[in-house]
């Protein structure tokens, strides 16, 4: 790979980055004031993906856990990754099946009114599709970043983001940022709201 291609590959992602905004952000917009809401009754978000989209998915679960922007000390978001520790992984994948990892988490923890927000750039994963058809007979609230085309996965979130390309990093480059301007929105709007009580910055 020399400089060319280097720079080619930021262009690439700068061009998708424009496409995205000129698909505009309504469902970001909604999704982030819903998310809010709920957060308020006392529901949580729930994150899931498959390979770079499950490190992105805890990502965003640790920007609500702990910390997202230095100069706001506030309490915890509820938030949680599906993909749980390598045991829980592993046994599922071995008494019962991948496709069913998240599937299985969800079903122990979610109830009615929570936010599930899965991370696919095909749409097309098993185990994405098993736990959105489950969320829906579950009352949980389904948001998609997507890629592609969407997949399977579009016409089973609730509403989505989708990222107009069919390169996976690009897609991925794109997914965490307009997760890290949703994380900002649901934050800004609780504390807006006055949900939670600041502390002096550090």
């Amino acid at each position: 790979m020399n400089n060319d291609s280097i720079r080619k590959l930021f262009l690439e992602s700068i061009e998708v980055k424009k496409s995205c905004i000129e698909a505009g952000f309504d469902s970001l917009y909604k999704v982030g004031a819903d998310i809010a809401k709920g957060i308020k009754k006392g529901n949580k978000v729930m994150f899931c993906g498959n390979g770079g989209s499950a490190a992105d998915a805890q990502h965003l679960v640790a920007e609500l856990l702990i910390r997202l922007r230095p100069k706001y000390n506030r309490p915890a978001i509820p938030a949680l990754s599906l993909a749980q520790d390598s045991s829980t992984i592993t046994a599922c994948g071995n008494d019962y099946s991948f496709d069913d990892l998240f599937s299985r988490v969800l079903e122990a923890i979610g109830k009615k009114g929570d936010f599930l927000i899965v991370l696919s750039t095909s749409g097309n994963s098993k185990n994405i599709i098993n736990v959105l058809n489950l969320a829906k007979k579950m009352g949980v609230y389904t948001f998609g970043f997507l890629g592609c085309d969407g997949g399977k996965a579009i016409k089973l979130c609730d509403s989505f983001f989708l990222v107009p390309s069919q390169d996976t990093g690009r897609i991925q480059e794109s997914h965490i940022t307009a997760g890290h301007a949703l994380m900002e929105y649901i934050e800004d709007a609780l504390l807006e709201a006055d949900f939670f009580t600041l502390n002096d910055g550090y």
